[in-house]
């Protein structure tokens, strides 16, 4: 599975200096807004700054995969956040799809059938398949509800593991967990972090977060922020602010 972007190869390793020009190519702006016209008008708001975005749910059922299609079309990197899960056969007919419509990262619940079947449909194209491990907005207790015997930060590093073993592209997890991810999956896989909240600002739902400089500091290579970009009255100067972090790091 190839890379998110091998240009970026040195960027992505933690222990190597990253040029102040790639930080653009690592922010993914999450297009959490509920119609296609507040999507193309936060668009409009960051051209030329953000040259990367998540479309997910919220999104996808009010008419964003095909926009999704066309930013891509217009060379602008997207990250498709459906989280896939299902019978081996139906992950990977979708996978297929999605392949043909230019997306350039998707994630996939780490559940190692699921991630061998979308690996072996995405061969061959240029699509980087994301496991997702534990979501940001759940904590320990969490887990115990749901019935997992693991802890969050244990969980994420065996679907780390097995992410690696299956020939995924990247994981997504919490920054908090970036730097031991980063050990297990070495310098070339991406390592995906959400829950990204500058410092000061409201956590939302989520609840294992960190600032942009830490993730970056940490080992993360891509960083997803939504809302405190999307929903702030000035998109572009929040935008700006969170890369100025991401650069101090």
């Amino acid at each position: 599975m190839p890379n998110a972007d091998r240009n970026l190869a040195h960027a992505v390793h933690p222990d190597r200096g990253v040029m102040v020009d790639t930080m653009r190519e690592r922010l993914i702006v999450g297009l959490d807004v509920p119609t296609l016209k507040e999507a193309e008008q936060a668009v409009r708001e960051l051209d030329g700054l953000v040259s990367f975005y998540k479309v997910g749910y919220q999104l996808a059922f009010a008419g964003g995969l095909d926009f999704a299609r066309e930013l891509a079309s217009g060379g602008t990197k997207v990250f498709l956040d459906m989280k896939l899960l299902d019978i081996d056969h139906t992950v990977a007919k979708g996978v297929e799809n999605i392949v043909r419509m230019g997306m350039t990262m998707l994630t996939i619940h780490a559940y190692p059938k699921a991630m061998r079947a979308a690996v072996e449909a995405a061969r061959g194209s240029d699509l980087c398949l994301l496991a997702v491990s534990v979501l940001t907005s759940m904590d320990e207790q969490d887990m115990i509800d749901v019935g997992y015997e693991y802890d969050p930060h244990t969980l994420v590093l065996r679907r780390s593991e097995q992410a690696l073993h299956a020939g995924m592209g990247g994981i997504v997890c919490s920054a908090a967990e970036a730097e031991a991810v980063r050990r297990i999956v070495g310098p070339d896989m991406a390592v995906v972090t959400p829950g990204i909240r500058p410092a000061g600002s409201d956590h939302g739902d989520q609840k294992r977060v960190m600032t942009p400089a830490q993730a970056i500091r940490n080992g993360s290579s891509h960083l997803v922020v939504g809302r405190p970009i999307v929903a702030a009255s000035d998109r572009r100067a929040a935008a700006e602010a969170i890369l100025d972090e991401m650069r101090s790091a």
